[in-house]
């Protein structure tokens, strides 16, 4: 019982002041209380008791987060003087009445969104400035107060409804442009953690095989080290770009190519035609996951006669890749890899409706084909 008090003190503290608060008004002659109407008092006690309970029982979150009770404080302060001068000014479609209720409404929006409220504040207060002043001149100005009185209705219409559609509407434009900048964020991260899954395997193996002829004392080392180096480069760097050029996407291709072709001590069969436009823009390191395929599909599991072809052309706004190589049917994996359902994605997220990938099989013979619509 005790924990329970302590937990609700508030709403006891609010008994009390209540309490002495409506016997101190019925002293005074500023409460009456009708007796017979029971019902009516006792739920206007507990009405007034909630209210005067809610600031002792939150005080603490009250504290804590001042800044908007300030606010709503504020809000009450306006609602309150409205009321006032409406009562003690009575004068008909009082114009101080009407600036209080436009202060309000700029005040609870303003409470609600205020990043809303500074971005549009002026144009929002240019509006009711020249339909006030509209409304202002009507008003001072008619022929007669009879002609005002009949014709008010449409000059509060326009006073306090014609704005509001074009304000709802700034409203729902910036709540598209937030879910717009929300998708835009997360396709970002998207394709940050695709592009940082572009498969390391090819790396490792380059590093034991460069470590391989540094102890033979190959002449063919400080090659592998420069290629190397600069498919790193591109891979950290400009695997960061939203867009590359296709001539840098042919240069990694070769150096990837050239790599392979000092690894493997068999011959491969390995062409590479490209023609075009080389200034197109692309997105970097789509093309290097079907290559990769090629190679380990491919090449890797084939003892002679492997070939690898490739093709990559432009025209327009199109692009055009296209792999052919050769397989070992028993070595086939059934499962799709991980890199080729990146490459997938990837397609989605950047090329929407703008891309074909076809990967067809027949007679050991894989043909991978990836078309791309790009206007970059």
């Amino acid at each position: 019982m005790i924990a329970l008090l302590k937990k609700y003190k508030g709403f006891l503290i609010g008994l009390i002041v209540t309490k002495l608060l409506i016997t101190y008004l019925i002293s005074i002659d500023r409460l009456l209380i009708d007796e017979s109407e029971r019902l009516i008092n006792i739920i206007g006690f507990l009405f007034w008791w909630l209210i005067i309970s809610i600031p002792f029982q939150f005080f603490s979150f009250f504290k804590k987060h001042r800044l908007v009770v300030f606010k709503i404080l504020g809000i009450l302060a306006i609602f309150i003087m409205l009321i006032v001068v409406d009562s003690i000014m009575n004068i008909p479609d009082n114009p101080a009445t009407i600036c209080l209720l436009i202060t309000l409404f700029f005040a609870i929006t303003y409470l609600i969104t205020p990043k809303f409220f500074h971005q549009y504040k002026t144009w929002m207060i240019v509006i009711y400035v020249l339909i006030l002043g509209y409304f202002v001149n009507v008003r001072l100005f008619s022929e007669s107060m009879d002609y005002y009185i009949n014709q008010k209705k449409s000059f509060a219409l326009s006073l306090f409804f014609i704005p509001l559609p074009f304000i709802m509407a700034l409203w729902l434009y910036e709540q598209y442009k937030w879910v717009k900048s929300i998708r835009s964020e997360k396709t970002k991260a998207e394709l940050a953690l695709l592009k940082s899954q572009v498969n390391p395997h090819f790396f490792f193996n380059t590093l034991n095989n460069l470590y391989a002829l540094s102890v033979k004392n190959s002449p063919k080392a400080p090659e592998v080290i420069l290629k190397l180096s600069d498919m790193m480069r591109y891979t950290i760097y400009e695997g960061k770009k939203d867009w590359v050029t296709l001539s840098e996407e042919i240069e990694y291709l070769q150096n990837y190519i050239e790599l392979h072709q000092i690894r493997y001590h068999q011959k491969i069969d390995i062409s590479f035609i490209y023609e075009g436009d080389t200034s197109l823009k692309v997105t970097p390191l789509l093309f290097i996951i079907l290559l990769e395929n090629a190679f380990k599909h491919g090449a890797e599991t084939l003892t002679k006669d492997a070939f690898i072809h490739l093709s990559l052309s432009s025209s327009g706004d199109k692009i055009i890749f296209k792999v052919i190589n050769n397989f070992d049917p028993e070595s086939t994996s059934k499962t799709v890899g991980i890199g080729l359902q990146n490459l997938k994605h990837r397609l989605a997220l950047v090329y929407p409706k703008k891309h074909i990938l076809t990967l067809e099989q027949h007679n050991e013979i894989h043909t991978a084909i990836l078309t791309l619509e790009t206007n970059a």
